[in-house]
């Protein structure tokens, strides 16, 4: 019997869907989110269970190996197609053949993994130099638009690197937002965000950023082709130096929810 689970997005809604079809020998058709629509299988719902997600997250490291295990977690923030269904044949395969299935590249699904990790890798790196932040009021603020889910990887890097200041990171892709008060640090959902105006010192440092871009190439040698191998055009709509100030500011509608780093801040840079 085909059927499709449906869950709530999150990597522990996943594990249960995971648990559920390891325990039954169900090869799902699709995994679907609450919003997915419907579908052309029978649907089986599952809230997320935290204890079995934790157990068979245990059970990933124990029977197969700490790689492995961190592997499938980090799978799951990237944007491959179908990811869940990848992930839970990978880890039908690990619990059955241990964690030489991890260097098999051979097999397609383990190489369609590996692949979308090195993507999800490379944007993780390219976005360590190219998020823009801006100083409203004494709050570090800034906004991303990646592929893969990178704000979770990103969040430790900026929360050290900024230890003694105020940030606050949106990604407009997942609708999240990192929030760390000088390097105790969450990530919450968002639906929306306005990064809002910013003031007379704020607006002069982004002049003098837009200027010293525009000024210092050699205008001879000009490359456009280089420049985009270097700083590739899809990031270049949430950077500062190609936006005007009106533009910065006319984000998406809505805001970062209230209080949101109050006493129950979840991590803290090391």
């Amino acid at each position: 019997m085909m059927i499709a689970y449906r869950y709530d997005g999150t990597f522990a809604g996943f594990l249960t869907c995971a648990w559920d079809a390891l325990e039954g020998r169900i090869e799902p058709a699709a995994f679907l989110l609450p919003d997915g629509g419907a579908a052309l299988w029978e649907t089986r719902e599952l809230p997320a269970d935290r204890d079995r997600a934790r157990r068979l997250y245990g059970a990933l490291r124990k029977r197969v190996s700490p790689a492995f295990q961190k592997m499938i977690a980090r799978g799951f923030l990237t944007c491959l197609p179908e990811k869940e269904l990848d992930l839970l044949a990978l880890i039908r395969r690990g619990l059955w053949e241990g964690d030489r299935v991890r260097l098999d590249l051979s097999d397609p699904v383990m190489a369609r993994v590996n692949l979308a990790l090195t993507k999800m890798w490379t944007e993780w790196d390219h976005l360590k130099g190219f998020v823009r932040f801006s100083d409203l009021d004494g709050f570090l603020v800034g906004e991303i638009e990646p592929k893969n889910r990178v704000l979770p990887l990103l969040a430790p890097h900026f929360a050290q690197r900024y230890s003694g200041e105020r940030l606050a990171l949106y990604d407009r892709t997942h609708h999240e937002v990192f929030l760390s008060d000088r390097g105790r640090w969450k990530l919450l959902p968002a639906e929306g965000f306005r990064m809002g105006p910013a003031g007379e010192t704020e607006r002069a440092y982004r002049a003098m950023w837009r200027s010293y871009y525009e000024t210092i190439a050699i205008e001879g040698r000009i490359n456009p082709k280089c420049q985009s191998t270097h700083l590739p055009k899809r990031y270049r709509h949430v950077m500062t130096e190609f936006l005007t100030d009106g533009e910065m500011e006319e984000s998406l509608p809505g805001r970062a929810p209230a209080g949101a780093l109050g006493d129950g801040t979840e991590k803290t840079a090391e």
